[in-house]
């Protein structure tokens, strides 16, 4: 059994994903001129599978799991996207993050389209041993798809480094091969990538960075607030931190906590690293869960899940901007009431993209034997990032709409003219 979440939450994950994605390409079809009679493209996905993953329990019994994976759209290259392992994984949310890869991907011009696995299991109950034994059933099952030019799986929640060795253990042995740019977010010593692991956090804040200049905001001083502190949300608050802004409301699971003077990203993420809960940790006031959105802030990242902030919540909001470090926060009905009151919302597609840019260049790096340190790759993510979030706001600044719509015509230009161009077979 998944432990329980707090109501408000359960409500906005009720939210179909899928139905959010088909919203924003609605929304972005008048804005597509000649490549308008493409769109329902985007509006199906290209393959889906569903698998069966049993798994040999250490009490001896066979527990059965249900997994996916799901190429949204290859026009523009081979499937990329994460994995991820939670109790309340569906089909219809594995085909939205695949969707939404495939805008992401595009958006940043890296030569992938999009795709999406996840299994329905809550790791936290299984032993390492269980956890390694559902991850190789579910590589075999999906390995038909799976390929370094057909579908290159990633970590994404509850999945890491080591799931990813797994993984491509796994293949290699069904492929008598080791292929490593089979899978990114790998261990460094088996092919990853430095500076893969803070990527997309560390996109979060150049794409905040980026907002607040254009806006006349100084970082220095700034208040922050973030919803998730996993991989993501831990990373944008160093950077925050780093960069002299004041990171004063984090929310989890598990909790919401307050620091006028801002918290100590650090500290915090030991305490939670060493099992403490959020409201437990000293030197902040706990707050009830929902009185998190009621915090004034400069600048609000969202980096938990997908659905959180519908129209209600943004309409007690009181920020500068948004930056969405999850996939699919912010629901259309969300994005009217943040458009009515004058906050820019920083999409996701753009915002967390450092993610996937890093894992491109560690899927190239393996396919050439190159080596890139950190510096350089840093360096690259921050010149890639910067230039798609210069397109989107030209964008949005020449033709007047927002940031969400300005990134899908972009991307959705890329990935239907490569449709249009590569015809129809038969």
């Amino acid at each position: 059994m998944s432990p329980a979440l707090p109501s408000y939450i359960e409500a906005k994950q009720n939210i179909a994903p899928w139905e959010m994605f088909l919203e924003q390409v609605a929304r972005v079809e008048p804005y597509l001129g000649v490549w308008s009679p493409w769109i329902d493209t985007l509006r199906r996905p290209r393959r889906a599978l569903i698998v069966d993953v049993p798994v040999q329990m250490d009490d001896g019994g066979i527990a059965h799991f249900e997994g996916y994976r799901v190429h949204h759209n290859t026009s523009r290259g081979p499937a990329k996207g994460g994995v991820r392992f939670h109790p309340d994984v569906t089909l219809a949310e594995v085909m939205a993050l695949s969707a939404w890869m495939t805008i992401k991907t595009a958006l940043v011009n890296v030569p992938f389209g999009g795709g999406k696995g996840g299994v329905r299991v809550d790791p936290s109950k299984l032993s390492i041993g269980e956890l390694e034994r559902l991850t190789r059933r579910y590589t075999a099952e999906i390995t038909p798809l799976i390929g370094p030019l057909q579908d290159i799986p990633a970590p994404d929640v509850n999945t890491n480094p080591q799931i990813m060795a797994w993984m491509m253990d796994t293949y290699a042995s069904r492929q008598g091969a080791l292929r490593t740019n089979v899978v990114t977010g790998k261990p460094i010593s088996l092919g990853g990538s430095p500076a893969r692991a803070d990527a997309t956090g560390r996109g979060v804040f150049i794409c905040a960075a980026e907002t607040a200049d254009h806006m006349g905001l100084d970082l220095k001083g700034a208040r922050v607030a973030i919803q998730g502190f996993g991989n993501v949300g831990a990373g944008a608050a160093r950077f925050f931190s780093e960069a002299g802004a004041r990171v004063v409301a984090v929310q989890d699971i598990t909790g919401a906590i307050y620091a006028s003077g801002g918290l100590d990203p650090a500290r915090l993420q030991e305490h939670i690293r060493a099992g403490g809960k959020l409201g437990e940790f000293t030197g902040a006031e706990a707050l009830e869960m929902d009185a998190f959105w009621d915090v004034e802030t400069d600048i609000l990242v969202p980096a938990a899940l997908e659905g959180q902030i519908d129209a209600k919540v943004a309409a007690r909001i009181k920020t500068k901007f948004v930056v969405e470090g999850a996939n699919g926060p912010t629901t259309p009905a969300g994005d009217d009431v943040f458009k009515r009151r004058n906050i820019p919302v920083v999409p996701d597609v753009l915002a967390n993209s450092g993610g996937v840019i890093v894992s491109y260049f560690e899927w190239a790096t393996d396919a050439s034997s190159l080596m890139w340190d950190e510096g350089q790759i840093v360096h690259r993510l921050r010149h890639v990032l910067e230039a798609a979030f210069q397109s989107v706001w030209s964008l949005h600044k020449h033709q007047n709409i927002d940031l969400r719509t300005a990134a899908y015509v972009l991307a959705c230009q890329r990935i239907l003219e490569a449709r249009r161009l590569r015809g129809l077979f038969p």
